[in-house]
């Protein structure tokens, strides 16, 4: 039976396999119903189109840079017509965490809070060691309302999601404020005395005499 000539009809798009994971093969295919048949083009949010056989295009390793919005042009003599967008999403491990701290000068009675992130699709989630211990924290942030020196030391950050896990760390260094504490006395028959003053950095006591 004869088929009249028609310009592409809307086409269908789709994408396999449906949950898409870095580093594996996908495929993107687009159909139309057309006569001639038409030739197929897909693009990525209006750049370079990407050729492919019969309306297919594919991926053999794709990466997190891939994401993106894609569509197909089909074309033939009598028209053309450009397909729904397609919303790629790749899902990745998380990517090395980085690790700040905030102050960068850490004193002893500050307000400090450790911050951790990570590039991740699904978001990772975060958990904070210190000498392989667990501490309780809120998702990427660690807070010291009044940071004590026993609290130096190496913090662990991890970062995980369903696709894979990183680790990093940071050192605390907290600093001791000096603090002095004096005490005199005098001996009257010596008409002189002695001060005693205690210095917390140093770990000892100084001492100075003084009379008339």
């Amino acid at each position: 039976m004869f088929s009249p000539a028609d310009a592409p009809k809307l086409p269908s798009v789709s994408v396999r396999p449906s949950e898409v994971e870095e580093g594996s093969s996908v495929t993107l295919t687009c159909s139309s119903d057309a006569n001639p048949a038409a030739q197929y083009t897909w693009y990525k949010e209006d750049r370079t189109p990407l050729h492919g056989a019969g309306g297919t295009y594919n991926f053999p390793s794709i990466s997190s840079e891939d994401e993106g919005i894609y569509y197909c042009e089909c074309e033939n003599q009598f028209g053309r017509i450009n397909s729904s967008s397609l919303s790629l999403n790749v899902q990745y491990a998380p990517k090395l965490p980085s690790v700040s701290v905030r102050p960068s000068e850490v004193e002893e009675g500050s307000s400090v809070t450790l911050t951790c992130s990570s590039d991740a699709n699904p978001a990772a989630q975060y958990t904070w060691y210190k000498d392989g211990y667990k501490r309780p924290s809120e998702d990427s942030q660690l807070f010291f309302s009044s940071i004590q020196s026993s609290d130096s030391g190496q913090y662990y950050c991890s970062a995980e999601n369903k696709l894979g896990k990183w680790s990093a760390s940071s050192f605390i260094d907290v600093k001791c404020l000096t603090v002095i504490a004096q005490v005199s006395t005098e001996d009257p028959k010596q008409n002189e005395g002695v001060s005693l003053s205690w210095d917390s950095k140093k770990g000892g006591y100084s001492k100075l005499l003084f009379g008339a």
